[in-house]
């Protein structure tokens, strides 16, 4: 399991995560980044080489949520096995960035996409229609993670107008990079390298099918993950990443594959104002503050799609976003308020057991 060898300068060590590690080296731990996640067992790189691991009982019984467990991408303190079985991941780092989403399901639970990103390839396929409403979601939740998004329109060696359809995504990104490229062929690749520089991390999303995987290796160089053929029938790809992975690039840069999302929900709840801009700067505008930009008079942003400022269609996607974005807010927290009246609840059975055990009555 020693087998990849890599320097934490490769895997985006920097001095300030030293720093921030120095109180941990006194503890006998050594500091590495989470590759894989299977099962509740990770793989770990570190300088000695890639380390199985798990969590180690105190952190989680310390963490509060799912945010204080490891996901990959995460920079941890691990305490080594010294007859070589599993280490233990004793703690998590500061992360400068994390994606997440809204767990797919009834279920109003934040879902770990990957940590300690610098960019974001939102892919879709040049095989479809450019789908704009698909587009500013993405962006929302990329966005949304700190990290900088850029729209990536793989498959362009189908013959199809490429530069009419970067153009066309243009229009909803905000200004954020649009890049047309086959990775089956390689046609505009080169252009992406821009982002991969040594100790940089990225991440690729997008819905199943657009070549997510052909991308990673493409970037790579060789075949590190598994492709699948898209389906004639129906045109849909199957899920050929199955977990999320971290790979090192020999020519410098990380990337962090993802597998097919075909549930994208929102879990940030202040995100949409950050993708729709244009529509933000003119909500300052309107007469009421909380103004939904529905059905309220004097709304500054409904003048404008009336006047042909805002793109009809683009208003449409906004409002829907910010309602779902309304909802999920509400359901954290009726869920927050639920879980504070469970808290409660096992304090008040703790403390009448206690006063049981020592003979001492409750006071009314």
């Amino acid at each position: 399991m020693n087998a990849i060898h890599v320097s934490l300068e490769q895997l985006g060590w920097t001095d300030a995560r030293v720093r921030e590690f120095e109180p941990h080296a006194a503890e006998g731990v050594v500091p590495g980044r989470v590759s894989l996640e299977h099962n509740h067992v990770f793989r770990v790189l570190t300088e000695s080489g890639e380390q199985l691991a798990e969590v180690a009982g105190r952190l989680k019984h310390l963490a509060e949520t799912r945010r204080g467990l490891p996901v990959v991408g995460d920079w941890v303190a691990l305490r080594l096995d010294p007859l070589g079985a599993r280490s233990q991941i004793v703690h998590v780092l500061t992360r400068s960035t994390v994606f997440s989403r809204k767990a797919a399901g009834r279920e109003t639970e934040e879902q770990l996409i990957a940590a300690n990103l610098d960019t974001v390839f939102v892919v879709f396929g040049l095989d479809k229609p450019v789908n704009r409403e698909a587009i500013e979601r993405y962006l929302v939740v990329a966005r949304a993670s700190g990290a900088a998004p850029v729209v990536v329109l793989n498959k362009r060696d189908l013959g199809v107008d490429f530069d009419a359809a970067r153009v066309e995504a243009e229009e909803v990104t905000g200004g954020s990079p649009v890049v047309a490229v086959s990775a089956k062929s390689g046609e505009g690749m080169p252009a992406l390298a821009a982002w991969l520089a040594p100790g940089r991390t990225l991440t690729v999303i997008g819905p199943s099918g657009v070549g997510k995987s052909s991308l990673v290796n493409a970037l790579v160089g060789n075949e590190v993950l598994p492709t699948g053929e898209v389906r004639a029938w129906d045109a849909r790809g199957r899920h050929t990443s199955v977990h999320r992975q971290l790979v090192v690039r020999a020519a410098g840069g990380l990337l962090i594959d993802t597998p097919g999302m075909r549930e994208l929900q929102l879990w940030d709840t202040n995100a949409v104002a950050d993708a729709f801009l244009d529509v933000a700067e003119l909500a300052a505008a309107c007469r009421f503050r909380d103004c939904s930009h529905d059905r309220e008079p004097g709304c500054a942003v409904k003048a404008a799609v009336d006047a042909g400022a805002i793109e009809p269609r683009r208003y449409a996607s906004f409002i829907k976003l910010q309602a779902e974005q309304a909802e999920t807010e509400r359901k954290q927290m009726g869920r927050a308020d639920l879980l504070s009246k469970r808290e409660s609840r096992v304090r008040t059975r703790a403390l009448r057991a206690h006063q049981k055990a020592h003979g001492k009555k409750g006071t009314r």
